[in-house]
C-alpha cells in the first residue's frame, strides 16, 4: 500500500488593492501559499515574502492596506499566530508578538490611519485585537463581545468622529461605537446565524445603512444602524454570501456586488434586480474573494480570487 498525499488548495482568502490602483496597479492576494503582489493590475504576480527567505508556505488569511498607501506604503498581513507589517509596499516585513497565538481571520485599517494609527484584527477564536501604533503593539478589545469567532469586520468611513465598527461572527453581528472598547449585539432577525460579510455605506454617518451576508439566509440590509432589517434579493440569492462590495458613491449610485460560492452578482438598483457582471471560466468555478478597485461601473476591472486557481482579472459589464 502506498501513502497518498492530500493536495491542499491554494485558496485566495483576501484581495486588497491600492487606493491609487488606477495609477499604480498595485494589489495583494492573501493565499494559502503566502502573500502575492501585483504592480500591473493583477496581470502578473510575484511573492511579497521574498525578503523573508522562507522555504515553506506561510499561509496568509488576511491582508489590508493603509488608506494612504500611496504615501505611507503600509501593508498588514495576517498569518497563523501573528501579523506582519510592511512600510515599503511589501519589500520588507516586521513581525511582532501577539497575545496568545491567534489565527488572524480579517484585518481592517482605520480610515483615519494617518492620524490615529489604528488597525484592527479579527481572530478565529480570540475575538478582536486592536493596535493604535501602526501595528507595533496589539491588545484584545472584547468587552461585551460574546462570540470570539470573528469572521468579518467593517469600519465606519467616518470612524474619526463616530468610532463605529462592526464584526460578523459565527452567531451574528456585534457593534462598537467607542472604537472597540465595548460591544453590543445587533438584533439580526435570525437565530445564531454565521455572518460571513459586512459592508457599511460610504455615508453611514448620515444614512445608517449596512449590509450583512449570511451563511444560509442570504443578504440583509438595515437603514437604521441595525435596529431593523429586511432581506434583499431573496429570490436571486441562494447560498452563502462571502463578500459584499458597495459603489464608492453608494447610495447615490446604488450599485452593490456580492459573491456566492460559484457566482458573482451585481445589482445597480440597490438590490432589487441582479445580474452576472462577468463570466467565470465554468459554472463550477469556486470564488473565494472579490475586489473592485475601480468601482462597480461597466468596464471597471474586477479581481476574483479562486479557491484553487489564483486570481482572475475580469471586466465588469
Amino acid at each position: 500500500m502506498t501513502a497518498e498525499t492530500t493536495q491542499i488548495p491554494d485558496m485566495v482568502y483576501a484581495i486588497a488593492c491600492s487606493p491609487a490602483f488606477d495609477r499604480d496597479g498595485i494589489c495583494f492576494a492573501a493565499r494559502y501559499s503566502g502573500l502575492e503582489q501585483s504592480s500591473d493590475g493583477g496581470a502578473t504576480w510575484r511573492s511579497a515574502y521574498d525578503s523573508l527567505g522562507i522555504d515553506t508556505p506561510l499561509a496568509t488569511l488576511a491582508v489590508a492596506l493603509s488608506p494612504d498607501f500611496e504615501a505611507d506604503r503600509s501593508v498588514f498581513a495576517g498569518v497563523a499566530g501573528g501579523i506582519l507589517r510592511s512600510f515599503d509596499g511589501g519589500d520588507s516585513w516586521y513581525s511582532n508578538a501577539l497575545p496568545a497565538s491567534p489565527v488572524i481571520s480579517t484585518l481592517a485599517v482605520s480610515p483615519n490611519f494617518a492620524h490615529d494609527g489604528v488597525v484592527f484584527a479579527g481572530t478565529m477564536e480570540d475575538g478582536l485585537l486592536r493596535s493604535s501604533d501602526r501595528g507595533s503593539q496589539w491588545s484584545p478589545w472584547n468587552f461585551g463581545l460574546l462570540d470570539l469567532g470573528v469572521i468579518c469586520l467593517a469600519v465606519s468611513p467616518d470612524f474619526a468622529n463616530d468610532e463605529t465598527l462592526c464584526v460578523g461572527t459565527s452567531t451574528g453581528i456585534f457593534r462598537s461605537t467607542n472604537g472597540g472598547r465595548a460591544w453590543r449585539e445587533i438584533n439580526l432577525p435570525l437565530d445564531y446565524e454565521p455572518v460571513l460579510s459586512l459592508a457599511l455605506s460610504p455615508t453611514y454617518a448620515v444614512d445608517g445603512m449596512l449590509f450583512a451576508g449570511t451563511e444560509a439566509h442570504g443578504l440583509w440590509t438595515s437603514a437604521d444602524r441595525g435596529r431593523t432589517w429586511i432581506q434583499v434579493g431573496a429570490d436571486a440569492i441562494a447560498g452563502p454570501v462571502n463578500n459584499i462590495l458597495l459603489s464608492p458613491t453608494f447610495p447615490q449610485a446604488p450599485e452593490l456586488l456580492i459573491n456566492l460560492a460559484t457566482e458573482i452578482l451585481v445589482s445597480r438598483d440597490g438590490g432589487q434586480a441582479w445580474n452576472e457582471p462577468a463570466a467565470l471560466p465554468s459554472p463550477d468555478t469556486e470564488v473565494s474573494s472579490v475586489a473592485a478597485p475601480q468601482g462597480l461601473g461597466a468596464g471597471a476591472s474586477l479581481l476574483v480570487g479562486l479557491v484553487e486557481n489564483g486570481v482572475l482579472r475580469l471586466e465588469l459589464r
